[in-house]
Order: structure tokens, then sequence, then C-alpha cells
């Protein structure tokens, strides 16, 4: 008999764009590892984080973001609830600080993007090298403001940090190793989380786009880009298995729970998204845009470009 879940329950795991879904989602998985978890600053911050990516935010303009949107957060904010329940079924206890400093550390990886009121030349993009530190910067003042804890703080800024892609994980200080561990769930859900997604492949041409406005990379167009995706993905590898310390296995333990099934969805959704992208590289250019069909990207892309 086969015990697999339908394959429209799988996709839809990776179709996280609703905040209010996604938010009911998480509540059910913590509540998995703890029943009696408080969700009221975690909900807050949710909220908060939500209103900023609108523009509602006092003082900001909405983050205009094409590749690092509301849709890329919400995915690996979703992702990362998931691979935290996988450690905690594993054996390794998470207690509710670390869960809530997962958490906050990733709905806060990405606000670096934003900008002032007044401030509002460009999408944001200009800020690729330099919204981690902008990003933890929000955090700090955020958590000032509302007299959160200030070790939390600490320790947030350090798994935030983790989450550069172009500084080494090895070069962050952690003040212990268990510090260490919750930064790996956190980069390693901003990885998976993105190239997971059912239009990874099309929203690489949003990341092209942010990549010129910031001037990084020697990129020389989309096609250039997604030739170069498959040696990222060698390097992304090797990241998750050393430096993050093959914690992506963990994601087993969380869907034999949740599922039935001790399968590494994310991983499989990665794979398929890199068998599909050499199938699309083999192909000359001109045929991009006719490989890559979903949500109306490709158009939008193709416009700005």
């Amino acid at each position: 008999m086969n015990n697999s879940p339908p394959q429209a329950e799988i996709d839809a795991l990776f179709n996280n764009d609703d905040p209010a879904i996604v938010w009911a989602k998480v509540v059910d998985i913590i509540r998995r590892v703890n029943p009696d978890f408080d969700f009221a600053l975690i909900q807050s911050v949710y909220g908060d984080v939500m209103r900023l990516f609108r523009g509602d935010y006092p003082g900001y303009g909405p983050i205009k973001t094409l590749y690092h949107d509301l849709s890329h957060t919400l995915e690996v904010f979703l992702c990362g609830v998931r691979l935290l329940h996988g450690v905690h079924l594993s054996g390794d206890r998470l207690s509710d600080d670390e869960i809530t400093m997962i958490m906050l550390a990733i709905l806060m990886h990405d606000v670096g993007y934003a900008q002032l009121k007044g401030e509002e030349s460009g999408t944001g993009a200009q800020y690729t090298q330099t919204h981690v530190q902008r990003g933890i910067g929000f955090m700090q003042r955020y958590f000032s403001e509302r007299k959160l804890f200030p070790g939390m703080a600490d320790t947030v800024t350090g798994m935030i940090q983790g989450t550069e892609h172009n500084r080494p994980f090895s070069r962050t200080d952690f003040d212990d190793d268990r510090a260490c561990m919750l930064a790996r769930i956190v980069a390693t859900a901003d990885i998976t989380g993105q190239m997971a997604d059912r239009i990874y492949l099309e929203k690489l041409l949003f990341l092209y786009l942010e990549f010129r406005e910031a001037k990084f990379g020697s990129y020389q167009s989309m096609y250039d880009l997604l030739c170069q995706t498959n040696r990222f993905y060698e390097m992304t590898r090797e990241k998750l298995d050393g430096a993050l310390g093959g914690i992506y296995k963990m994601f087993t333990f969380h869907f034999a729970d949740v599922m039935g099934v001790s399968k590494n969805y994310y991983l499989e959704s990665i794979e398929k998204n890199m068998v599909y992208l050499s199938k699309i590289v083999a192909n000359d250019e001109a045929e991009l845009f006719n490989m890559l069909k979903r949500n109306g990207v490709v158009e939008k892309s193709r416009i700005l470009a």
C-alpha cells in the first residue's frame, strides 16, 4: 500500500503566501512541541513584520524587493518552524525561549530591505550587501523600544548574522554551541525555504533584477544567473552538510509526525527544481521564458528588465 500523501498535499507545503494561513500552520506545529506555548510576543512581532512589508509600519515605506518579498519571509518562517519541530522530535529538546528566538530571527532576517519614508529611491535592493546589518539594527531598536529581553536580542543578532550568504558561517561568534545550533536552524531554513519554493526558478529572474540594481555579482543576464545556479547549489549543499551541520536532515522527523511519511520534502523539492533548471540551461537563452511559466513572474520580469 502506498501511504504517501497526495501530490496536491505535498505541493501545498510550498504555497505559503497568505499570512493568516501561514500563522495557523505555525501555531499548529508549535503546539505539537508545547501545547501551552505562549504566542503573545511572537504574534505581536508577526503582525508588526507584516505591517512593515505592507508599508503600514510607522516611519517606513513598503518593502518593494521582488525576490526578498513577504512571500519569501513567510516561506522561510514556516520552513524554520517545521525544522525546529523536527529537531525537537529528534531528541534535541528546545525550550520555549529557544523556539521564540528562532522565530524572531527568521521574521526579522530580511527587514533590512525596508526603507525609511522619504528615502524610498529604488526598491531597497541597493541594500543587498548591507541588509543583514540593517536588519539587525532594526531588530535591536525594536527590542529596546519594547523593553524585550536584552539577552535575547544579543542571541538573535548572531542568528540573523548566520543568514548572510557572503559571510562564512564559521566567522559568526556565538556564546556557546547551543546558540550555534539555533543559528544553524535559522540559516538552514533561509536556504531550504527559498530553494524549495515551487516558483523558485521563476523568482530567480527577480533576483537577477535585485542584483543588477545593487550592482552585485558579475551576472550578464537572467540566463547567466540561471546557468550559475547549479554551481551555487553545489556550494550550498556543501554548506548545509558542513558548516550548518546537516541539520536539514531533521525535516524527516517533522514530516513523519505530521504526514506519516519519513521523507524530506524540502530536499526533494529542491532537487526537482535543480533537475528542471538543468533542462532550462541545456536550451538556448531564447527558450528561457518559454520554460518558466508560473505565477506571471516572467511577464513582470521582462517588463522590468
